[in-house]
């Protein structure tokens, strides 16, 4: 069997380990795909050929040596070290390789930044930014309020299903990175948001323009699921009309929520 097809299997059923064995989400898999994609090319331009068993510390050293060159990020490079160390992991526990190149490699130190976050004040004048006579304002009042209540990233609000809220025993069940549940209580507020945007705007989009029956709670102005990027959007537009001295992201809103 060719040597480089043979290798590429490894990559493939390492990423299918992840996939099956870790849950891992697409997006993550294709950091790690790319990650492995990247070294291989160096090891390519460096000798001709990949061979995985017989990558030593000096190609690692070179490697790094490159990145550096090249101005990359010290998270850049620390992500790609970790990936590549899963890789090798898993190919000792295959017994294709015997040893792991990177086990002993030291990942660059990350700079620590304080997380933003908005003061009271600031959480409260943004929870009262929408309309909510409008229903479009009604939607976005609920959306911030949800975020705001139980910390959940913009991606799994965007994929909330109505199944998964009780809005009677005020708790949701969030469905997170690697398809991990948890359940998170509501408050009051967003309950009434919540409860107002269902009855009064969601069925109202979905009628106007005659959408076919689906269970994502947080629709678009034309009754179809709302997307991550709508969301983002939605959330900047309120930011953009306070007077912060801070850049503020939806991740801003877990940090004031923890």
């Amino acid at each position: 069997m060719n040597k480089e097809i043979s290798t590429d299997k490894w990559v493939a059923n390492f990423l299918n380990y992840l996939n099956v064995e870790k849950n891992y989400s697409q997006l993550t898999l294709k950091s790690y795909a790319g990650d492995i994609a990247l070294f291989k090319e160096f090891l390519q331009a460096r000798s001709g050929t990949c061979q995985w068993s017989k990558v030593s510390i000096l190609d690692i050293r070179a490697y790094l040596a490159q990145l550096n060159s090249k101005h990359a990020a010290r998270k850049s490079i620390a992500r790609r070290i970790s990936s590549l160390r899963s890789f090798y992991k898993f190919l000792m526990r295959e017994n294709l390789v015997k040893t792991n190149p990177f086990a002993k490699v030291r990942t660059p130190k990350l700079e620590k930044k304080l997380p933003v976050f908005l003061e009271e004040c600031e959480i409260n004048e943004l929870l009262a930014q929408p309309d909510a006579t409008e229903v479009l304002g009604m939607r976005d009042k609920a959306i911030l309020e949800f975020l705001y209540a139980t910390g959940c990233r913009v991606s799994e609000l965007a994929g909330l299903t109505l199944n998964r809220l009780d809005l009677g025993n005020q708790y949701v069940l969030l469905l997170g990175k690697g398809n991990k549940e948890r359940l998170v209580p509501i408050g009051h507020p967003c309950v009434r948001a919540l409860e107002a945007y269902l009855t009064q705007s969601r069925n109202f989009l979905m009628d106007k323009f005659k959408v076919g029956e689906h269970d994502f709670i947080f629709v678009n102005s034309r009754g179809t699921p709302l997307t991550d990027r709508s969301v983002r959007r939605i959330l900047d537009k309120y930011i953009s009309q306070m007077s912060l001295q801070k850049h503020i992201s939806p991740h801003s809103i877990r940090h004031t929520f923890a």
